[in-house]
């Protein structure tokens, strides 16, 4: 092999490494502004939604769920009243964003997430392969402010509910939306 094509093989090499290492970093860098993955194994993801006139709001997947929670400051009509009726959570929470197939199974239930009150309700469609996909939508106010979750997997079984539920009562989203909420 002659030196010429030596150096440009050396060169390249070095290139792709560079290349590698840019690409770590980078990743490594998107991570840390996510946060970090909590005791329980839940990770945070990319707001997968398209801009809104709300603040993007945070996603995490773990224990075969994802979860959304957003806030909606201002919009609550009487702030001193919660969400109260089936329609209020579907309009809150617009479980279409996630899968305009979704329609609700039933009538929503009284939540408690922490020291708030609001709704839950599921909602499921078929697909493809005809099975069902479950998501529950959750809204629930703090003073003047709307606070929206989806929690997306099979929430028709009791016990994933209440990890998704559960999870909405841990510290890591719990953080986030306080950090949301200070100085309001």
């Amino acid at each position: 092999m002659t030196s010429r094509r030596r150096t440009l093989v050396y060169a390249a090499i070095v290139a792709a490494q560079v290349g590698a290492l840019a690409y770590a970093a980078r990743w490594a860098e998107d991570r840390a502004a996510l946060g970090h993955t909590d005791s329980l194994g839940w990770r945070p993801f990319p707001w997968p939604f398209p801009p809104e006139p709300w603040p993007a709001g945070r996603a995490w997947t773990g224990d075969d769920h994802d979860v959304y929670v957003q806030l909606k400051p201002n919009l609550c009509a009487d702030c001193q009243t919660e969400i109260l009726t089936d329609e209020a959570v579907d309009r809150a929470v617009d479980i279409q964003r996630l899968d305009p197939r979704f329609e609700p199974v039933g009538p929503g239930s009284r939540i408690r997430i922490t020291d708030l009150f609001g709704r839950a309700r599921t909602y499921c469609h078929k697909r493809r392969n005809g099975s069902l996909r479950y998501a529950e939508g959750v809204a629930f106010t703090y003073k003047c402010d709307l606070i929206v979750a989806i929690v997306d997997g099979n929430v028709s079984d009791p016990q994933k509910r209440k990890a998704g539920r559960d999870f909405l009562e841990s510290n890591t989203p719990q953080v986030w939306l306080l950090k949301q909420l200070e100085g309001r």
